[in-house]
This record gives structure tokens, C-alpha cells and sequence, in this order.
């Protein structure tokens, strides 16, 4: 048996089993002459012996401050389980993670206070009790040297959730990277591609499933019978429990094959499939797989994987099911995949191609797409049109002085972002009000130009037979009424003026004052300084542990409004001057700040253009954090406004950033004037002033691009004529151009 490793711990799990910050450890170390020394590592990356510091922080009261996530996973790192296997002893922990969310919390506790050896065969006779259920799962062996492991999966999942346990497995074994192959699907885009399948469907498949994810997904609209496979047994396996310890209730068959090659389930028919496949994959099976009847569209060429999986998810549909998939956008426009895309559209099986921003999924820089297909029913009628809906152009609501600004008019972006903010509420009513519209009456739809058009099939034909949403989308701009459109730009065009004119009022304070023959001096303050005086306190982003996020999970909302569904406040808001826009990088728990008005908020990466910092008002209320600062002061002592421009000042930034490529800032650090209360409010009268003026400078240039935006499409698309042109001339006299 190999010898198991030396329990020694980093400074950065002490401070987690600990329950402090790293710099808390740091500071340990140089006040405490009794903190343990090195046990190990280097001079900078010293190991500590896991044992002494927990006896030591005993002696401080800090030895049960780790939650048993945290346990778990440390406990694995320090005594990995004794396995043969290829995967790290994951898939009989995975087995053991299902069986023991079967048990009561007495049972598990009982079975955490065997003796080394009757717990390891405890936890055989658990594993083995569930392994028919997942796939190509083997005889299970623990030893007793596996004894630290299963006591903290035991506790992780007593107290956690079967969830949170197979959470901190996926992190050690299944973590998504290039090298394990194993990517997750978002949550907003599981529930949208799960929603995008008409009616309920029961049995639902995905050849691709990975995590199970999109499965899950499928579960929370009322499928009872899920089918998944993926080529990694271990991504298999994790399915499987994943799916039987979130939908207890619905039949789980997941299998581990390759789904092109060895197609686990030859003669399902299911009312959906729901997929992410693959991307970019050329050994895929193009030379074995050349006769296949399941390429009733025509045979893929070998650089077109994707349209491979397309017509496998066509294959197990029952007819008139449907199948969602996310698609690279190359696919929907290269040469190699053209008479397949062409057969496609030909027959009716196309029925919706949706764009999606940048950074909906990974890879993360690419806008991909969601292709909605239909297995055509015998005799029934061939669709006349496919739908194509873009969503892939953000908008975010500019913040304007005293006014909050609509979000639908505010400056449009490409992506950029992960998935975490983007506007997936917006994103998901797009695509689904445009697809149920069509749906209803494909014949009637109108569509909204810019977003959501309806292609006749013939129009599609052609030589390239290109999909683009984008493309075919702006196509539609001839279609818009020439007197709507002109209605739209001189209202847009009144606003813009409206903004120059409060831009030019913003401008008009003149009580700048010089200072003298030099600069004024001041004695300042750091942050640190000022909080612990008192005057302020800095608040920073702490999502929920894991045990929150299971009890959340498990018992519905908690209260009026659950914390998660609030909005949060990002850095990228503080710089372009909007609104509320990410969504939270993960469920907090009722302890997470939450933004009030009077709040400075800063941002905690000092990168790009635009300010630093600001005051928080109504709008932004209620809001969690993104990555950003917030600074609460005293309003007897601070006066908001000169607090937030002296911290956001680019001197003060820069003095207290840290990094090189990536410069975050460190709050305690900043520096204030001290300064008398009334003086504080003159100054911050005049910052207030200043924020005003660049508020209403980006409000007038937004409105300046969405002006000419309007009017450049309205000349090009024959909706609007030069002034001074009359209505019937229109170019088509005998001395126009040929």
C-alpha cells in the first residue's frame, strides 16, 4: 500500500480551517512566539503539521471553526483514498455519497464513531448497496486508512447535503478544464434550453450529459425518466448521483460510452434532447461511422462533429419531439457543413436558431448559439419558416442624474462578460417570447426587428445557406415602418438634445477656486485607521457556505425575498455609470451586505476607464456586491460624497493597489483628509457636481450613438430620406445611376 502523504497544511488552509482571513494567519505568525513552526515546504510556501495547528488553535478557540465541507476537503488532500483506480478513488466516494444521503443524520453519526477498520467496511456495505444504480460502477474497497475521509464525507453530508458533498469531490476529481475534458453548462442556460422544448416532455436524453446539468434542468419542468451518457465513466457516474440526489423522485439511466461510437440507448425515442456536445472534434468516427442510418440529413463532414450530434439528437426523438442543443456559430455558416444544413432546413427539422452573448458558456469568448430542431412527422407538413432570435446585444441601463434610466435604451455591447453577469432574465425573454410567438402561428409572426425574425425557407437555399441569427436579424431592418422609425429617431434625437442641454448646465459650475501658489497638504488617514476609530466600516462580498446554499436548496424561500434573486453591483456598473446588472456569483446567505443608500462603493479592481467610485442612491438599494468595496461611514463624522472622491482618487488608487497584471485594491489602505464636517460637505458638494457632470456627459454620448445608430439604419434601409428630399423621389428617374 503507498505510503500516505504527511498531514501538513498551507497557511491558506489554516486560515480556512480557521475561519479567518489569510492575512489574520500571516499576523499569528508574527505576534505568537507559540504558532507552530514549518513542518515543510519552503521559506516563502512554508507546511504546517496539520495536527499542531489544530491543537494550537484549540488553545485559541478556533478548532471547530471550518465547516465540513471544509473538512472534506481538506481531509482528501491530506489522505487521499486508497485506490487501483485511474480516478483517484472518486467513484466509490461518489457511490458512498449517494448511499449516505439515503441515511438519517443519527445513522450517519453513528457510523462516523466506528473504530477505523468497521467504518471502512460500514462504508463498503453503504457503497455497494447503491452501485447498480450508476454506471460502470466495480466492487468497492476501502481500507482503514480511508477512515479520515469517510468520517468527514459523513459529517460533509449529514450536515451539508449529499449536494455540497459531490460538490467537493467534483472539485478535486471533476473540476472543468481543458485536461479533464468536463465542462459545466450554466444554470440560466440549462432552465432556457429546458424551456425552449414545448409542452412537458417525460422522457428526456442528453448523449452529452457531463455533470447532468441540462438533465436536471429537464427535471425541475417535470420530466420523470432521464437518460444521459458521456465518454468519461467518472463524469458518468457523477451524473448519476447528481441527478438521483437532486430529482429523487424522477428514473435515472445514465451510461458511460462515447455516444457516436457506442450509443448506449440504440432504441430510446424520447419526447426531448437536450445537449451540449462537443466542440471542434475531428476523431469523432467520420470514416467507421460513414453508413450510419442515422445521418438521414446527410453524411457530416469531419470537420463538422456538431451536425453529427444534431442529427443523433434527431434520431432518438419520438416524431414531432424536439431537441435543443447549443452550437458553435461556426456551424452555422461553414462551407464543409452546408448540405446537411441545407436537408435540414429543407425538411422542416430546423425550426429555431438563437444567438447568445459572449460568455454565455464556455468557451467563454465565443457568442454561441442554440440551434431548436423538430423531428418531422410522417405526412405531416414541412415548416415554411425558421425563426432567428438575437440576443447577443446587451444593454444595460445608464445612470443619469436624479433619473434612472430605461434599460432598453441604454448602450449596447458585445458580450465580454462570463456568464455570471449577464442579463439572463433579459436574454431568456427574448428567446422565449419570440419562440412561443412563432410557435403559436409561424405564419402571422412579425417578429421585432433587430431581435427576432421569421425566414422563409426558400430565402435560406441559397448557395452558403448561412444561419447566422445576426445576419438574418438586421436583414429585417427593410421590413420596419418607415413612419415607426422616424417616430423613434426624433424622439431619441428630442432626448439628446434634452441631455446636451443638461450636460451644458452640469458644466456651468464655476466655483473652482485655486488653491493659492501651491497645493493644499493634507494630513490624512488610512481606512484601517478610520474603521477602527469608528468613522466607517468596510464591507466586503462573503457568499454563503455550502451548508447555506443546501438548506436554501432543500427548504424554498426563507423569507420574503431570498437573498439570491437580488441583483448585484459590479465593478464594470461603477465605471460605465449603471445600475445594478450582474447576478450573484453564487447564493448568499441573510448575513451578505447588502448595499443602503449613503453606501461608498469602489471598485476592487483598478483596471479600465471610468470612475473609480461613488455614492450609492435608490437605484442602487438592496443590491448585493460584486467584486467591489463598500464603505459605510458615520454620517455624523463623513460626508459620503467627499469620502467617495478622495478614495476614488487615481493617486489614492494607485498607492494602494497591489498586483501587476491585475491591480486590486486594497480598502484598508486608502488614505482621507482629515477635515472638519462642514468643510467635508463643501467638498463633497463639489464632488457630487463632478459626478453629475460625467453622468450626464456618458447619458448624452449614449444618446448621441443611439441617435445616429437610428438614422444611418433608416437611410441605408430606404425608412428615412435626406432632408429636403421629396417623399417620391426616390432614386428611379431616368438620370439615376446605373
Amino acid at each position: 500500500m503507498p505510503q500516505q502523504p504527511s498531514a501538513q497544511v498551507t497557511a491558506a488552509e489554516i486560515s480556512r480551517i480557521a475561519g479567518v482571513t489569510r492575512a489574520t494567519v500571516s499576523n499569528w505568525r508574527r505576534r505568537y512566539d507559540d504558532f507552530p513552526d514549518p513542518s515543510g515546504g519552503t521559506e516563502s510556501s512554508p507546511l504546517y503539521d496539520l495536527e499542531t495547528v489544530r491543537a494550537w488553535l484549540a488553545s485559541r478557540g478556533h478548532a471547530s471553526a471550518a465547516s465540513p465541507a471544509e473538512e472534506l476537503r481538506t481531509t482528501l488532500r491530506l489522505n487521499p483514498p486508497s485506490t487501483d483506480g485511474d480516478d483517484g478513488g472518486t467513484a466509490d466516494l461518489l457511490l458512498l455519497v449517494l448511499a449516505a444521503a439515503r441515511r438519517t443524520p443519527e445513522q450517519l453519526t453513528a457510523a462516523a464513531r466506528l473504530p477505523d477498520e468497521e467504518l471502512a467496511l460500514r462504508a463498503e456495505r453503504d457503497a455497494a448497496s447503491v452501485a447498480d444504480a450508476v454506471p460502470s460502477a466495480g466492487a468497492v474497497r476501502f481500507a482503514g486508512t480511508d477512515a479520515a475521509v469517510l468520517r468527514a464525507l459523513y459529517a460533509c453530508v449529514r450536515d451539508e447535503g449529499g449536494p455540497a458533498t459531490l460538490g467537493v469531490l467534483a472539485e478535486r476529481e471533476l473540476e472543468e478544464s481543458a485536461a479533464s475534458g468536463a465542462y459545466g453548462t450554466p444554470d440560466p442556460l440549462a432552465d432556457l434550453l429546458a424551456r425552449l422544448v414545448p409542452g412537458a416532455p417525460v422522457r428526456v436524453l442528453d448523449p452529452a450529459c457531463g455533470s447532468g446539468t441540462l438533465l436536471e434542468a429537464a427535471a425541475r419542468r417535470g420530466a420523470t425518466e432521464l437518460y444521459g451518457q458521456d465518454v468519461l465513466p467518472v463524469q458518468a457516474r457523477r451524473s448519476a448521483v447528481g441527478l438521483m440526489l437532486a430529482a429523487p423522485e424522477a428514473t435515472v439511466t445514465v451510461r458511460a460510452a462515447d455516444s457516436l461510437r457506442a450509443d448506449a440507448f440504440p432504441g430510446l425515442d424520447a419526447d426531448a434532447v437536450l445537449c451540449t456536445p462537443p466542440f471542434g472534434v475531428r476523431d469523432w468516427g467520420h470514416d467507421e461511422l460513414a453508413y450510419d442510418p442515422r445521418w438521414a440529413y446527410g453524411v457530416p463532414a469531419r470537420a463538422e462533429s456538431e451536425l453529427a450530434w444534431v442529427q443523433h439528437a434527431l434520431a432518438h426523438l419520438t416524431p414531432g419531439g424536439h431537441a435543443v442543443l447549443v452550437m458553435p456559430p461556426a456551424s452555422a455558416g461553414r462551407a464543409s457543413g452546408r448540405r446537411v444544413r441545407a436537408e435540414l432546413v429543407r425538411s422542416g427539422a430546423l425550426r429555431a436558431v438563437v444567438a447568445l452573448p459572449v460568455g454565455a458558456s464556455v468557451p467563454f469568448h465565443v457568442g454561441l448559439q442554440i440551434w431548436v430542431l423538430r423531428r418531422p412527422e410522417p405526412g405531416g407538413a414541412a415548416g415554411k419558416s425558421v425563426l432567428f432570435v438575437d440576443t447577443a446585444e446587451t444593454t444595460a441601463g445608464a445612470k443619469t442624474a436624479g433619473a434612472k434610466a430605461d434599460a432598453r435604451t441604454g448602450p449596447r455591447t458585445r458580450g465580454g462578460s462570463r456568464s455570471a453577469s449577464l442579463d439572463w432574465e433579459r436574454i431568456t425573454a427574448q428567446a422565449l417570447d419570440a419562440w412561443h410567438a412563432f410557435t403559436r402561428d409561424p405564419d402571422a409572426f412579425e417578429g421585432e426587428p433587430g431581435v427576432a425574425r421569421a425566414v422563409d425557407v426558400v430565402d435560406l437555399l441559397d448557395e452558403t445557406v448561412d444561419l447566422t441569427p445576426t445576419r438574418l436579424v438586421r436583414a429585417s431592418r427593410a421590413d420596419v415602418d418607415p413612419a415607426k422609425l422616424a417616430a423613434e429617431a426624433d424622439a431619441t434625437r428630442r432626448n439628446l438634445v434634452e441631455a446636451a442641454e443638461s450636460l451644458v448646465r452640469a458644466a456651468g459650475y464655476d466655483d473652482w477656486d485655486p488653491a493659492g501658489d501651491s497645493a493644499r497638504q493634507w494630513r490624512t488617514a488610512t481606512v484601517s485607521d478610520l474603521a477602527r476609530g469608528g468613522a466607517l466600516t468596510v464591507l466586503r462580498t462573503v457568499p454563503d457556505t455550502v451548508r447555506t446554499r443546501a438548506q436554501a436548496a432543500s427548504s424554498g424561500t426563507g423569507g420574503d425575498e431570498r437573498p439570491e434573486t437580488r441583483a448585484a453591483l459590479t465593478g464594470s456598473d461603477i465605471a460605465s455609470g449603471s445600475g445594478p446588472s450582474g447576478n450573484p456569483t453564487g447564493p448568499y446567505d441573510d448575513t451578505a451586505p447588502v448595499i443602503t443608500v449613503g453606501d461608498v462603493l469602489v471598485r476592487a479592481v483598478a483596471s479600465g476607464d471610468g470612475p473609480m467610485a461613488r455614492v450609492a442612491d435608490e437605484e442602487d438599494a438592496g443590491a448585493l456586491l460584486g467584486h467591489v468595496h463598500l464603505f459605510r461611514p458615520d454620517p455624523a463624522r463623513l460626508d459620503p460624497w467627499f469620502l467617495a472622491g478622495f478614495l476614488g482618487a487615481e493617486d489614492n488608487i494607485a498607492g494602494a493597489s497591489t498586483g501587476s497584471t491585475v491591480l486590486n485594491v486594497s480598502p484598508g489602505r486608502l488614505r482621507v483628509p482629515l477635515l472638519p464636517l462642514e468643510e467635508q460637505r463643501r467638498y463633497g458638494e463639489a464632488f457630487r457636481r463632478v459626478h453629475e457632470l460625467r453622468a450626464e456627459a456618458q447619458r448624452a454620448t449614449r444618446l448621441a450613438e443611439e441617435t445616429a445608430r437610428l438614422l444611418a439604419g433608416g437611410l441605408t434601409g430606404g425608412q428615412l430620406l435626406p432632408s429636403g428630399e421629396a417623399p417620391d423621389a426616390r432614386g428611379q428617374g431616368d438620370d439615376s445611376p446605373h
